[in-house]
């Protein structure tokens, strides 16, 4: 039997231990104005070991938030432009014979960082998007004969343009599977967007120093791990994914033509990652029905399939995860 959990003692312990997530939140926002909640995305996706997909049309600030957050650890950043002509060397290195030494030796490449960002991701053949994903799942690459872990912590951020179909090459669903958080970024508000105006005509542009070092993050993971999850909360995660397998068993059977396939356990781990994370984020040793329903839509709205029948009837995986949300019994 499990010993109890002394909630108060926790909750002192992971308030103390996420205060540095004030000072990183308080670094983005001197950079980035609004977008608060692809901040906090990428945060969980951090503090979860987890990789995150962005999409939005081009100009949202994607990539500067992922350059900035870098900034703000000390740690290695890279960007790879995808496009159609890249090679899977590009991105993990090849090897290259030495004139002077007479032998082959590794070159390593840009996947070789902390952060990778993956610029226009299906703008890449297939090949190269297999080669960054089997980087992602098990965290080392092999060239030649010789196998490299990659540096911890380690986190893909890979971006694509929802609007531009030419020359594209979409990401098949098991590859899609693989990203913790799919965050779709919004146009910023009017105050906001004057805001940003003003920050780029005064011609001021705002230095970011390192405030947090890489081992710093990956000591935080530990303590993520220590926030504490209710059996009522699991059960509470496990009906979400099942809504979305079986949603004629929970009331849904409007949605049971709409939904090709559900989410996969993959989904029900990372719903309870992203919880556990969103709840340090939050300051709090517990995970909360509120914590689970803030991050769901981002866990989720890859991971369901749609039919030709939603697609026929315009009908978006957010809304079927907001419609499972209002029906699956909160704790």
């Amino acid at each position: 039997m499990a010993e109890p959990i002394d909630i108060r003692e926790l909750n002192e312990r992971i308030e103390k231990q996420s205060a540095f997530i004030t000072n990183l939140t308080a670094g983005m926002d001197q950079v980035i104005v609004g977008q608060k909640h692809l901040v906090e995305s990428l945060l969980i996706g951090l503090l979860s070991d987890g990789h995150v997909l962005l999409e939005g049309v081009p100009g949202l600030a994607k990539t500067l938030a992922i350059k900035t957050l870098a900034s703000l650890i000390d740690s290695k950043y890279s960007r790879v432009q995808f496009t159609p002509d890249l090679l899977p060397a590009d991105v993990i290195g090849t090897m290259v014979y030495s004139q002077k030494d007479e032998n082959f030796q590794v070159k390593k490449g840009p996947i070789f960082a902390n952060f990778v960002l993956a610029d226009e991701i299906n703008r890449a053949p297939a090949k190269v998007q297999s080669a960054l994903l089997e980087a992602m799942q098990e965290r080392q690459v092999t060239i030649g004969k010789e196998t490299f872990p990659l540096p911890k912590p380690f986190l893909v951020l890979a971006t694509q343009n929802p609007i531009e179909q030419e020359g594209t090459y979409p990401l098949p669903e098991a590859q899609v599977d693989r990203f913790m958080l799919k965050v779709v970024i919004d146009y910023p508000k009017q105050e906001e967007e004057r805001e940003i105006i003003r920050g780029h005509i005064s011609g001021k542009s705002q230095e970011v120093r390192s405030i947090v070092k890489a081992e710093d993050i990956v000591e935080a993971r530990k303590v993520v791990q220590q926030v504490y999850i209710d059996e009522k909360i699991e059960h509470y995660i496990v009906d979400i994914v099942f809504a979305s397998r079986y949603p004629e068993q929970y009331g849904l059977k409007e949605l049971k033509d709409y939904i090709e396939f559900g989410g996969s356990p993959r989904a029900s781990i990372n719903l309870a990652l992203a919880a556990r994370t969103y709840a340090f984020i939050k300051r709090r040793g517990y995970v909360v029905p509120e914590d689970v329903r803030a991050v769901a839509h981002d866990v989720l709205r890859h991971r369901i399939g749609l039919s030709y029948e939603a697609e026929a009837n315009n009908v978006t995986s957010d809304e079927i995860v907001s419609q499972i949300l209002n029906k699956v019994e909160v704790p």
